[in-house]
């Protein structure tokens, strides 16, 4: 019986790590009016596998949209729109996405939010550029840098090569916890 506890044990362990993040856009707040959602997302590392939660009441809406939509507060091109007052969106492929709320006023009031997926297996930190590692001299006064946005940009529709390392990853998640479940049962 101890052998059949501890392959359970070692097969949650194993499969835990094959699925993503959830995010409650703005936490405790959630999707409504007077959150700044920039600051929200700002030092979340989004992955491929996370998921967006949208709670919100029925006053408010999601829409996905383009850059140029996001850019103009519309909701009238949008790519999906949801108002069921909890919406989980799958994000299953690096790039940005962009939401907003298609009431009237409210994403140019701020209810809006684009978030830069990376792929699953790319969270490690960025290397440090050489000046930033070079401290200042004491006494002198080094001006801030500017932050340079990257450009992702996601694979073409139909395209899995952005998912492949993900989807590759649970696989072999997957099949060393089967393997674990049979060597528990032959155990027994």
């Amino acid at each position: 019986m101890a052998a059949l506890a501890a392959c359970v044990v070692l097969l949650l362990a194993a499969v835990a790590p094959a699925f993503g993040k959830d995010y409650v856009v703005g936490d405790s707040s959630g999707w409504t009016s007077g959150v700044d959602y920039d600051t929200w997302a700002k030092g979340k590392t989004f992955n491929v596998g996370d998921n967006l939660v949208f709670q919100y009441n029925m006053m408010h809406t999601v829409a996905e949209v383009s850059s140029a939509d996001y850019s103009a507060c519309s909701a009238s091109n949008s790519i999906q729109s949801y108002s069921d007052q909890n919406t989980k969106i799958a994000l299953t492929k690096p790039g940005t996405r962009y939401f907003v709320c298609g009431t009237p006023g409210h994403c140019s009031g701020g209810m809006k939010l684009a978030v830069t997926v990376a792929a699953a297996d790319a969270t490690a930190p960025a290397p440090e550029s050489p000046s930033a590692a070079t401290p200042a001299a004491p006494g002198t006064e080094t001006p801030p840098e500017e932050a340079t946005p990257v450009a992702t940009n996601a694979p073409a529709a139909g395209s899995t090569s952005g998912s492949a390392g993900a989807e590759n990853n649970r696989l072999v998640v997957g099949l060393a916890a089967a393997a674990a479940v049979i060597v528990g049962v032959a155990l027994i």
